[in-house]
């Protein structure tokens, strides 16, 4: 098939996509709302420096838990296309893998926390109450790795599986739980970071037991049987690794890109390190919003991989084209109209918000420069090509964002933001680069 020459998208089309998209929208949204409420419960205590070290703490941890998003990611992808191949063997041996090696990896990070911790914390070089209360929250958080880590290998399964309905469940249950316990142990019982971090970790151990329960269901329509004699060999876990290794890269290069960010804004001062973390809830919005269309190109181009049927994967892909750029303007449209507005309900510390104000626009631009990545990261990963997403991401950070931020200092937090805004342009380019030589190529089936 030339895909140059695509028909228009049928309703069938839209339908794929929606059905797949909406429970990921929908639970995706409550993962920043979360954000919101910690934002929110924290940002009307008193004192700035509780909202930054909360703010320095979620970044640290973003960054160390999300390096290991090839267990969410890989799973997905090689899962689709194992349901594409009706091979109920290998599907159930991704899962056994993917949370064997997601809790072993889990378990290695509280081992190691404490150097770890304390690297981050000198990196973000933020002042010193900030900095010993981010200290408080990190000790509590890093008892959440094990649960989380096969949380995420959870998530990518049942996406791979064409199942985004148990994953809303999860995550709704999961941090409305978050959110009350936010409540309860900061207003409640007197805490503040800590408090924050002791909630997150009780709601990710729930998410765990309650997506173990939920596979059972799904296992039992799957045929095949798990050979428990290879949960036991080693260097199976290393090729998993090995093939994983290009997600890995790309994955801490985005999380460090985004850890530079925030010990930038420190540098500034705690005022502007608020602020920018008052605006970050907003890319987290723009972040999961779109990764409902992202997840669902995911699990149908993966599976139409697995078919090797390429009329269905570039339908696909232009479909969920059209879906993602709606929601884009949609969001930009939000921003605009309601920006300040969200700003007020997330804090009422008047130079915090003013200042957050005066970036606003920033905000506003994103959604439309960024949809491009998601989109494309989606596709690269329900195809498994993810060594091409590595090497954008190397181009986009060594290329474009560090050496924009390098010449741009001169104009402080506004240079900043546009270094940033040049990551998003940066990943656009060259994953639309690769998408196009692999489809004039024809090498997405190899």
């Amino acid at each position: 098939m030339n895909p140059y020459r695509l028909r228009w998208p049928s309703a069938l089309d839209h339908q794929r996509i929606w059905q797949l998209a909406w429970p990921m929208i929908l639970s995706n949204i409550t993962v920043p709302l979360l954000g919101l409420v910690d934002t929110a419960v924290i940002g009307h205590l008193p004192e700035s420096h509780y909202l930054g070290a909360v703010a320095i703490g979620s970044t640290i941890f973003t960054t160390l838990f999300w390096a290991f998003g090839f267990l969410r990611m890989g799973t997905t992808g090689l899962t689709a296309q194992a349901q594409g191949r009706e091979d109920g063997a290998q599907i159930r041996l991704l899962l056994a893998r993917s949370m064997v090696l997601g809790a072993a990896l889990g378990l290695l990070l509280i081992l190691l926390h404490r150097p770890l911790v304390a690297l981050a914390l000198s990196l973000m070089d933020a002042g010193d109450l900030v900095t010993a209360e981010a200290e408080r929250y990190a000790w509590i958080r890093i008892f959440g790795a094990p649960a989380v880590l096969c949380n995420y290998a959870l998530l990518g399964w049942f996406l791979g599986n064409q199942n985004t309905r148990i994953p809303l469940l999860l995550l709704l249950v999961t941090n409305v739980t978050n959110m009350l316990l936010d409540l309860l142990a900061v207003y409640g019982l007197g805490m503040h970071a800590d408090g924050v971090a002791l909630a997150t970790v009780c709601s990710e151990y729930l998410s765990l037991g309650l997506g173990l329960y939920l596979t059972k269901p799904i296992l039992r329509r799957t045929a095949g049987a798990l050979d428990r004699r290879s949960l036991r060999h080693l260097p199976d876990y290393v090729e998993l690794l090995r093939v994983n290794r290009y997600l890995f890269v790309r994955t801490l290069l985005l999380l460090l890109s985004f850890a530079f960010f925030t010990s930038q804004g420190a540098r500034m001062g705690t005022l502007t390190l608020s602020a920018n973390a008052v605006l970050l809830n907003f890319l987290l919005l723009i972040s999961h919003g779109l990764d409902g269309f992202a997840h669902a190109t995911e699990a149908l181009t993966g599976r139409a991989i697995g078919q090797r049927r390429l009329d269905r994967f570039y339908d696909t892909v232009f479909t969920a084209l059209i879906w993602s750029l709606l929601t884009s303007l949609m969001f930009s449209l939000l921003f605009w109209l309601g920006g300040e507005q969200i700003i007020g309900l997330l804090t009422d510390i008047e130079p915090v918000r003013a200042l957050a104000i005066d970036f606003l626009p920033w905000i506003i631009l994103l959604p439309l420069v960024g949809v491009w990545s998601f989109l494309l990261d989606g596709i690269f990963i329900g195809t498994t090509q993810v060594r091409a997403m590595q090497n954008t991401m190397i181009i986009s950070v060594l290329c474009v964002y560090l050496p924009l931020w390098w010449l741009l200092q001169g104009l402080g937090n506004q240079g900043l933001w546009l270094a940033f805004m040049g990551l998003f342009l940066a990943r656009g380019i060259t994953g639309g680069y690769v998408y196009r030589r692999l489809c004039r190529q024809r090498l997405w089936i190899t």
